[in-house]
């Protein structure tokens, strides 16, 4: 796959709607040409405790930010009908699904591929696929792990290597 797009989100809480972070990356001819990172307006706006402590952002953060629709229209922008790629896809897919069902906007329809997946396959001597494991493994330095950018970048590159 020589061209996609790699897709990271946090969430406010254990809820798949409360997006409040997206970062994305478009890579073209296995090369990164753009990135794209936004704050949202997570439903429900609460953020629990142990999101926090994963990725630091609260309520404060997002105070301002777009909700979810408006946000929408730039990433469908930015994707256009490009393959999605995510470490743990069934996470970011999940969450992609949940938070356009609860606004009630059409579901996507760009096809979705799991780096983690990936990574068992062609790294199987791994001790783990975390994602900052595979990161460091192939040379990425992943240095603000769960900032949706910094975790679609790295992406982004394991990506490039494996698929």
């Amino acid at each position: 796959m020589d061209s996609f797009v790699a897709i990271d989100f946090e969430t406010a809480n254990q809820q798949r709607t409360s997006v409040c972070s997206v970062g994305l990356v478009l890579v073209e001819n296995r090369r990164i040409i753009n990135t794209y990172y936004s704050l949202i307006k997570p439903i429900p706006d609460f953020y629990s405790y142990w999101n926090t402590q994963v990725h630091g952002l609260t309520s404060w953060d997002t105070r301002e930010a777009l909700y979810f629709p408006e946000i929408w229209v730039e990433i469908k922008e930015f994707i256009q009908d490009l393959p999605l790629v995510a470490h743990n896809s069934a996470f970011d897919e999940g969450c992609l699904k949940a938070v356009l069902g609860a606004y009630d906007l059409p579901l996507h329809q760009n096809p979705f591929y799991c780096t983690c997946r990936m990574a068992r396959k062609v790294f199987p001597e791994l001790v783990n696929h975390k994602l900052g494991t595979v990161s460091k493994y192939i040379g990425f330095d992943l240095t603000n792990h769960h900032n949706a950018l910094a975790d679609a970048e790295a992406c982004a590159h394991i990506a490039i290597e494996v698929f």
